[in-house]
């Protein structure tokens, strides 16, 4: 990946809920980078801070700390009308409940056309009709449905109506918060094939919001473990389920279950027990402990890891 443009630079991020001193900080210094045309995975439990990342970098969450880069230009904090716009063209999202984030009194005509009729990215009624045809077509859906309602589609229909509306405007980046989790088991095969399938055509760079690390092997370039609004681990695929280092990665994966019932039956699960840190005196931080492969460590730890790894 050395060799690839780094699109999106996520530096220092923090992300705090409340006022005065009822607050909860959701994100705690989160760093990463994802590359032009990968796709990137941030995995973790309900509650870890996964999507509030999603949403900080569509500008949704407000940041506490830190700053958000996207395309060599800073996007976080107070932008102007411009460069706002340039945002919400470059950098879309498709949510995690395709029911909730689709407006049900309007048809699927006018929610797939609504980025066109607000940055006028059509010539005439003529183009904007073909484009919302095309859009449809692309996710599987036909042009007859552009009358119907949300309510009367099923809830894998209803996401191919969220990534219609999304993949109309062009982004470069798009932000996929769990978006099959939602989804029946047969459906979630048919909208990861669609997303890998506009990656490749259109050279998309996916930013992919998870708890399943089963289905983020299938799409992901690399993976970033979050646990508690930090990230502990980070790593192309590959690397992190043939030698994921930190105890909370490795519960995790325990957790995947396996196609053979026999193993599974037999299999050990890893309990995650963060009370085994004493971060007391040796305090932790973000280390590259080989060539892509970074984990959330002290200095006794880090020794241990790499141990681990000869």
């Amino acid at each position: 990946m050395d060799d690839k443009k780094v699109i999106l630079e996520v530096k220092d991020l923090s992300i705090t809920f409340g006022s005065g001193k009822k607050t909860f900080t959701a994100v705690k210094n989160v760093n990463f980078n994802v590359f032009e045309g990968e796709t990137f995975a941030i995995v973790g439990e309900s509650g870890s801070g996964k999507t509030t990342i999603g949403r900080a970098i569509v500008r949704i969450n407000p940041l506490s700390s830190g700053e958000i880069i996207y395309d060599d230009k800073k996007i976080s904090g107070k932008l102007s009308k411009e460069m706002d716009q340039w945002v919400i063209k470059n950098i879309q999202m498709v949510f995690q409940d395709p029911a909730a984030s689709l407006n049900e009194r309007a048809t699927i005509d006018y929610i797939i056309s609504e980025g066109l009729y607000n940055f006028k990215l059509y010539k005439n009624e003529e183009d904007r009709k073909a484009k919302v045809d095309q859009a449809l077509s692309d996710v599987g859906l036909l042009p007859e449905h552009k009358s119907r309602y949300p309510h009367e589609f099923s809830g894998g229909q209803r996401q191919r109506v969220g990534i219609a509306r999304a993949m109309i405007m062009e982004p470069k980046l798009l932000i996929a918060d769990e978006p099959i989790s939602a989804l029946d088991v047969s459906i979630r095969a048919q909208v990861l094939n669609l997303l890998k399938k506009f990656q490749k055509e259109r050279n998309l760079t996916v930013v992919f919001v998870a708890h399943d690390l089963s289905v983020v092997r299938f799409i992901s370039d690399r993976i970033a473990v979050i646990h508690k609004g930090r990230i502990v681990e980070l790593a192309e695929t590959e690397e992190l389920f043939n030698n994921s280092l930190h105890p909370y990665t490795k519960s995790l994966l325990s957790a995947v279950p396996l196609p053979d019932p026999e193993i599974e039956k037999s299999k050990e699960l890893i309990v995650y027990d963060e009370s085994v840190h004493d971060y007391s005196v040796d305090k932790p931080s973000f280390h590259e402990i080989k060539p892509g492969h970074f984990i959330w460590a002290n200095q006794a730890e880090l020794e241990k890891y790499r141990l681990e790894l000869k």
